[in-house]
């Protein structure tokens, strides 16, 4: 479990059970109290060097902001809920949006308000919708902190209509395994080949273990989906995601094999990232390729056109030969 180095906490956090609760749990871990989490000015003086050591620090407050997005991938909506930010350091992570402002995991201890409006919605819809509640955040991870992926599970699973989805890099799925969850959670295990793992992906879950919550959660009946994502062109990256496809092949059980989809996701990157990349890492590879990228707006990078279609074309060929049963939902 994560112990951080010190809490910073909105005073009306005790307010709210959850709140009580993570001070009770941490009542031994330095704390200062912030006016915002949104703002904490000490954090955003620090250098880009400093990036990795602030994420042992824990932001807890209360979350303000409840506007639900329209999405139309696997969910309908993209919903604030319990967390952004993580304690891991994947290099290409799209939360890093501000240089210090979003590096740090941030807890938000108001989850009866957040789950509340998400069943409401739910229940006045005419068809059955689907909320992404973990685009924010790492949900497995959080709820090592937290315990609120039973809790959310347990409120939600006698709503009239309407399911929750959530990714994760992590494999800290037994928590989850024995809830009457009712078919209404559908969780995504995103993977990468394991080279890219080590080298990219800091803090997060090792293949193996991701593979084995794969089966873990098909096995406790839960809807399962393959995120593959991103996809980092580098040097011999058919080499690695051809390997990644057959190492899935080999280890997913079989109820896997049958009705899993899958999710293929190109990487994008930016200029914030290259910079506290190359200050906050120690030696770090260069995962941004000038000859391949363009411009995706202010200060971020995708791939050119004509090296995503022959990513497509790849994850299209090779999936459907190893998995002919299950559906890409979409390759972006």
């Amino acid at each position: 479990m994560f112990k951080p180095k010190a809490i910073y906490y909105e005073k009306e956090i005790t307010n709210y059970e959850l709140g009580k609760k993570l001070m009770e749990q941490y009542s031994d871990v330095p704390k200062v109290i912030i006016d915002s989490h949104n703002n904490i000015e000490e954090m955003r003086k620090k250098q880009n060097s400093e990036f990795l050591k602030m994420k042992s620090n824990l932001i807890i407050g209360v979350r303000k902001t409840h506007k639900f997005v329209p999405n139309h991938k696997v969910s309908d909506f993209l919903v604030p809920y319990t967390s952004s930010g993580c304690t891991a350091a994947c290099m290409y992570c799209y939360l890093v949006c501000n240089y210090n402002k979003c590096a740090y995991l941030r807890i938000f201890v108001n989850r009866e308000k957040m789950l509340e409006k998400i069943i409401k919605t739910a229940n006045e819809s005419e068809k059955d919708l689907t909320f992404e509640i973990g685009s924010n955040s790492d949900l497995i991870l959080e709820n090592t902190i937290t315990g609120n992926l039973p809790w959310t599970i347990e409120n939600f699973k006698n709503t009239e209509k309407g399911y929750l989805t959530f990714p994760t890099k992590f494999e800290m799925v037994d928590d989850i395994l024995n809830i009457d969850h009712k078919g209404k959670v559908i969780i995504r295990v995103s993977v990468n080949p394991e080279e890219i793992i080590n080298n990219v992906e800091y803090g997060t879950s090792r293949l193996k273990g991701r593979i084995e919550a794969i089966n873990k959660l098909k096995q406790a009946g839960y809807k399962v989906g393959i995120l593959i994502a991103p996809v980092i062109m580098v040097e011999n990256w058919k080499k690695l995601y051809l390997e990644l496809i057959e190492t899935l092949y080999e280890n997913l059980s079989q109820s896997v094999k049958r009705d899993a989809f899958f999710e293929v996701i190109f990487m994008t990157y930016s200029y914030v990232h290259t910079k506290i990349n190359e200050e906050a890492f120690q030696n770090p590879i260069d995962i941004y390729n000038k000859d391949m990228m363009t411009g995706r707006g202010k200060g971020k990078y995708m791939y050119k056109n004509e090296y995503k279609k022959d990513g497509e074309k790849f994850f299209i060929e090779n999936l459907k030969k190893f998995f002919p049963k299950n559906q890409i939902i979409y390759i972006v």
